[in-house]
């Protein structure tokens, strides 16, 4: 492809000057965290005082959340990943509890008013244009609410299709890099996870619209969708078990209401052969996560199924998805837009799914949630849990017939305890 080079690009060092202190700055999320400048903002920590550092998860090095730059930097996370979780549990960073969804609304409307995004982009085209890559998520918001914005120029970036388009001289600065993107390899289901992914495939119908998240009970659900017909994808991410299907004809696209004959989504994370299959690719669109999570959009299309994953799960049906008792370990997220976008829809089927024990063989199906629990999915909202064991139905149920249904997908060790608590501590006799 023909590149633009009417630019002038400087040194991350150089870019990262247009930071001052007390600025509010978003970092490009997921895959798409610019490591560059990410590096040299660090590096002047001892420079700067109360820059506050907001972003979702990015599969990237914080340096700017360790505990020597207390000073110079604060982590406001929008989602919790790995590389800010003991900063988040030790207390020197924070966590908002926000849907998805509402992200953009936060920088649109200056409630988080932010002074700097630094990004990561696909080089300009023969007209001037980049493109946000992998993750138009909330980072587009971020992109059109920011006062000055800082780019990385990197080849290795996907060039995508969508809303995800920014003309070079938007950017304040730009550094070219050459760096091969974070790669995700989720490996191989357990037969624990695959049992899962059948359960879940059997609730899926033919022309169904499937949102998914990351990791190995998405991926054993699509291993077990070969057989199916007609499907489409309509997501806030998705990774590279979506490809199989799709080279397999089993994903068309075909019945879905809202951008038929594409995939949709707000940023994706995997290995290169994911990020190879995205590049310039019309197929897919990478659209603004505002739109993408809004269940007025997701329930005009049939059937969607939406599969979501759960932390801890009580008798009633309450979701714990973001933390273990009181320490936070992820993020709201866009479950509850999922779950609620599917249960709107025509034929829509909301799920959870999860092993039915920790590794440690701790019961992830209990009487009541860890003190300090967040409930991410009500128990208004549920209404099918998977587990290894079977599907339990919660919608339309009582909280006795719910009990009676999650003992019986809860692992054949706990389900004594869990009918004994379930008497003793909610009054639910359910034998």
């Amino acid at each position: 492809m023909e590149f633009n080079r009417n630019y002038q690009a400087v040194s991350a060092d150089e870019a990262v000057k247009l930071v001052k202190s007390k600025d509010k700055i978003f970092i490009h999320s997921a895959a798409a965290a610019p490591k560059t400048l990410i590096a040299a903002l660090a590096a002047r920590g001892a420079e700067l005082r109360d820059v506050e550092v907001l972003h979702l998860h990015t599969d990237a090095e914080a340096p700017y959340a360790s505990e020597g730059l207390g000073g110079a930097f604060r982590v406001n996370n929008l989602f919790v990943g790995a590389n800010v979780r003991g900063a988040v549990q030790s207390g020197r960073a924070d966590y908002i509890p926000v849907f998805l969804s509402e992200v953009p609304l936060l920088f649109r409307r200056r409630i988080l008013p932010l002074d700097v995004a630094m990004l990561q982009v696909s080089p300009p085209d023969r007209n001037g244009f980049c493109t946000l890559g992998t993750s138009v998520d909330t980072s587009l918001a971020a992109a059109q609410s920011a006062k000055v914005l800082i780019a990385e120029l990197n080849p290795n970036m996907p060039r995508t299709h969508g809303d995800g388009v920014i003309h070079i001289s938007r950017f304040d600065r730009v550094v070219e890099v050459d760096y091969g993107l974070p790669e995700l390899h989720t490996p191989s289901p357990s037969d624990v996870e695959l049992r899962i992914g059948q359960h879940v495939a059997n609730l899926v119908e033919d022309g169904s619209t499937l949102q998914m998240g990351i990791g190995t009970i998405p991926n054993a659900a699509l291993l077990a969708m070969k057989n199916h017909r007609q499907l489409g994808i309509h997501t806030e991410m998705f990774s590279d078990g979506v490809i199989d299907l799709v080279e397999r004809g089993v994903i068309t696209n075909e019945h879905k209401a809202k951008h038929r004959n594409h995939i949709v989504t707000g940023f994706i994370m995997g290995t290169k052969k994911l990020y190879d299959f995205v590049d310039d690719n019309p197929l897919v669109r990478f659209l603004d996560i505002a739109y993408v999570n809004d269940t007025a959009t997701i329930r005009q299309n049939p059937k969607v199924v939406a599969i979501n994953s759960a932390i801890e799960i009580d008798l009633t049906g309450q979701v714990c998805a973001d933390s273990i008792g009181t320490r936070i370990y992820s993020g709201v997220g866009g479950q509850m837009d999922f779950i609620r976008g599917a249960s709107l829809s025509e034929g829509g089927k909301p799920i959870i799914a999860l092993p039915s024990a920790t590794n440690k063989g701790i019961s992830r199906i209990a009487c009541m949630l860890k003190p300090g629990a967040g409930v991410v999915t009500t128990r208004a909202h549920v209404h099918y849990i998977v587990t290894e064991y079977g599907v339990a139905e919660m919608f339309g149920r009582n909280l006795r017939q719910r009990a009676q249904q999650l003992i019986a997908i809860a692992h054949p060790d706990h389900r004594e305890r869990l009918e004994r608590e379930a008497f003793e501590q909610l009054h639910l006799k359910t034998w």
